[in-house]
């Protein structure tokens, strides 16, 4: 089994930073994509950000320039710097991980168990 921690989150005025980090742990033979995803209330979860094996990045519109998404590969790790914070970017975020076991598996993906990021005005 896969296990995904985030932590990082937190309560931040609008125009403030945090920082999330989010560990790969347990069997684990490649990860492909890692990625951010959030789930304000009664919202859908949607994609805020992802970072593939070969280093490419995507994000969402809306967080274009103000986060960055980044990954340690030695650490199975995956960050997203979120500044200058917006009262919409309130939501539980998620971690997720694209992971293959072992050299005869599939990939399948894993999610952690989000964290919560809330930003006052």
């Amino acid at each position: 089994q896969v296990q995904l921690v985030e932590s990082g989150g937190g309560l931040v005025q609008a125009g403030g930073s945090l920082r999330l980090s989010c560990v790969a742990s347990g069997r684990i033979f490649s990860i492909g994509a890692m990625g951010w995803y959030r789930q304000a209330p009664e919202k859908q979860r949607e994609l805020v950000a992802t970072v593939t094996s070969g280093r490419s990045t995507n994000y969402k519109d809306s967080v274009k320039g103000r986060f960055t998404i980044s990954r340690d590969y030695a650490k199975n790790t995956v960050y997203l710097q979120m500044n200058s914070l917006k009262p919409e970017d309130t939501a539980v975020y998620y971690c997720s991980a694209n992971v293959r076991s072992d050299d005869t598996s599939w990939y399948v993906y894993y999610w952690g168990q989000g964290t919560q990021v809330t930003v006052s005005s």
